[in-house]
């Protein structure tokens, strides 16, 4: 449970990308309580909840919420609930869906959702669930970098990396070995002397990387 606590947490930092307004709202409750925080979950989820009693429709709030409820599916199956572990998992999937259904070009919605999505996919025991939901996850990424395409190059070093090396690692472990090293490549060439160009450089050694080296380096930096 350690571990996964520690990769969600990753999660948190992966989702700070996106500087939407209310992601200011509820982040900090989030990270605090992927990291174990009950209390802090629940103030988080809390707000989501308010937002959607006014508008059942408000996408940043059904992607935060939804990202929590999934977080709850993994607490139900480490105590061996697996039904409600299975209730949880889809509930959560549902909202996140709905939220990008919603508002499909929305930042704030995309990078959430694939964020828990690749972070989460580290732990789901089923190969194939696993690769769709990496796969589920890539296509919030690649939408991520489509809608700051023309202005990507003005970003930090932090949104940057983490969006690529996000994408890079993903498609490294769907197998597709060509897109991994193009976007590890990229990295490389854009990132030089970052700790991003160091997971690339390991990458390129291994043709993988172990999760605290796929994601949220040099998070808070302010880079």
């Amino acid at each position: 449970m350690k571990k996964l606590v520690a990769l969600l947490v990753l999660t948190v930092c992966i989702i700070a990308v996106a500087q939407q307004r209310f992601d200011m709202k509820v982040r900090e409750y989030f990270f605090t309580g992927f990291a174990g925080n009950s209390a802090a979950l629940d103030k988080g989820m809390k707000i989501c909840e308010d937002f959607l009693a006014a508008n059942p429709k408000y996408p940043e709030a059904m992607v935060w919420h939804g990202s929590g409820i999934a977080y709850r599916s993994f607490q139900a199956f480490q105590t061996g609930d697996q039904q409600k572990g299975v209730e949880l998992w889809r509930q959560g999937m549902q909202e996140m869906d709905a939220a990008v259904e919603t508002a499909p070009d929305n930042l704030g919605v995309r990078i959430p959702r694939g964020a828990f999505l690749l972070t989460s996919s580290h732990f789901i025991p089923d190969p194939q669930m696993t690769r769709t939901v990496i796969a589920k996850g890539v296509s919030d990424f690649e939408k991520a970098y489509e809608l700051q395409k023309s202005r990507f190059s003005e970003l930090g070093t932090h949104p940057r990396g983490e969006l690529m090396l996000g994408l890079a690692d993903a498609y490294s472990r769907l197998g597709d070995q060509q897109k991994a090293s193009e976007w590890f490549g990229r990295i490389r060439t854009d990132l030089k002397g970052t700790l991003y160009e160091d997971s690339a450089n390991l990458w390129f050694q291994t043709k993988s990387l172990p999760a605290r080296q796929a994601g949220c380096l040099g998070c808070h930096t302010g880079n």
